[in-house]
């Protein structure tokens, strides 16, 4: 029989996870009990906060007798992180629920992070509706809006929660048994402005028996892409659109922190960069952008995307921070630069066609990097172009072949 882990505060709101819990039984499924409120618990537990906190080598009565809510809170949202794989990797449950406001978020998300992708996780949060990335990261959680406070059983509450438990159940009892052929994994990230090269690119990366997993660089997909490298998923990568750095620097809505381009840099994973989409920063309505940057060169991309190309001097910083990340390679690496242009509108007659900052670009590139194990290679095409493309899918396989040889 499946299980379902039931993690939360069973102090503070009891009725609450006790009401999961009789929904879930009452579909054919066992429950794991996790009780990650700070003082004694009102269900009974299969693991405690003293469990919990244990994890991590504190003492939650002390704590609690403190009432130091925050520490108490901070040790718990630790502790579960490290002891829900745990829990899992032993058999305990297929997949997790909870319910809370921003603290019950805060405390189990990090414990369901921690959790591989595919193992479902439900989190029902008074703060689902807003920004849930800081609770989600890179992970799969499905964040569902409770729309009243978890704060009882209501006529509202009441069928939020019995939606939550049977989705939960449905993503545990049903399978997929559609078996599909384990190929080496390649992360690539794409743009819409560099699609064309991602697109062609793909092809033929599949056509040569390579699985592709396309990210889109819009700051959570470059956080994804890092994320799944750093686990370990990834064979090569084809991180053609390293666009998410121009926001980084530049206070554009699509960063993806300070840590992009890293993770295969550090973990010995062949990796084909290049310089997709430096040529834009990007922006929400033209209303939202800084007034500083009022008189630039910007483009509507729709309603909602404001772009704004880049400057000499921006990319000048840009190359810097791109030599910066490669320098760290531990792993052959190839970057490719286009010649002709970084974007579908980076070319003759195009809004962003810019030779002088593509130019300060590539120099700033080649005059800084100097890690042997990086080579640079120059194609007199744009990045749309089908022998960019082509040059960098086949540069990419020799390099993850290399390895495994």
């Amino acid at each position: 029989m499946k299980t379902v882990a039931i993690a939360g505060t069973f102090d503070s709101k009891s009725l609450e996870f006790a009401y999961l819990q009789e929904i879930i039984h009452s579909l054919g499924l066992k429950t794991f009990m996790i009780h990650t409120g700070v003082f004694e618990s009102k269900l009974a537990a299969d693991v405690s906060n003293e469990d919990i906190a244990r994890v991590v080598g504190a003492d939650i009565k002390t704590i609690a007798a403190n009432k130091d809510r925050a520490l108490a809170t901070d040790v718990l949202s630790r502790g579960l992180e490290k002891l829900l794989p745990q829990l899992y990797a032993a058999g305990k449950f297929d997949g997790v629920i909870s319910c809370g406001g921003s603290g019950g978020t805060s405390l189990v998300t990090p414990g369901m992070r921690a959790l591989p992708i595919g193992v479902p996780k439900v989190m029902v949060s008074t703060v689902a509706a807003g920004d849930v990335s800081m609770y989600v990261g890179t992970s799969d959680i499905f964040m569902y809006p409770s729309i009243v406070d978890v704060a009882g059983l209501n006529s509202i509450s009441t069928k939020i929660f019995a939606n939550a438990a049977l989705a939960i159940a449905g993503m545990v009892k049903f399978e997929i048994n559609k078996v599909i052929a384990k190929k080496p994994l390649i992360a690539a990230s794409m743009f819409g402005v560099t699609t064309p090269c991602v697109d062609q690119a793909r092809e033929y990366l599949e056509q040569q028996g390579y699985e592709v997993l396309i990210f889109h660089a819009t700051g959570t997909g470059g956080k994804a892409m890092e994320g799944l490298i750093k686990d370990g998923y990834i064979e090569g990568v084809f991180d053609i659109t390293t666009t998410e750095w121009c926001d980084e620097l530049m206070g554009g809505n699509m960063a993806a922190g300070d840590k992009r381009l890293e993770a295969a840099a550090l973990n010995q994973i062949p990796q084909v960069v290049s310089v997709g989409a430096l040529d834009m920063v990007n922006f929400g309505p033209i209303s939202t952008v800084p007034g500083k940057y009022n008189g630039r060169n910007f483009y509507k991309h729709n309603p909602t995307v404001t772009l704004m190309r880049t400057t000499v001097e921006e990319n000048r910083q840009l190359g810097l921070m791109i030599a910066e990340k490669l320098n760290m390679c531990t792993a052959k690496a190839a970057l490719l630069l286009p010649l002709q242009g970084v974007s579908m509108i980076d070319s003759p007659g195009q809004p962003f066609y810019g030779p002088e900052e593509d130019a300060m670009l590539f120099k700033t590139i080649k005059d800084n990097i100097t890690n042997p194990l990086v080579e640079i290679i120059e194609i007199n095409a744009n990045i749309n172009d089908i022998e960019f493309s082509t040059a960098a899918a086949q540069k990419l396989i020799e390099l993850v072949t290399e390895k495994h040889r």
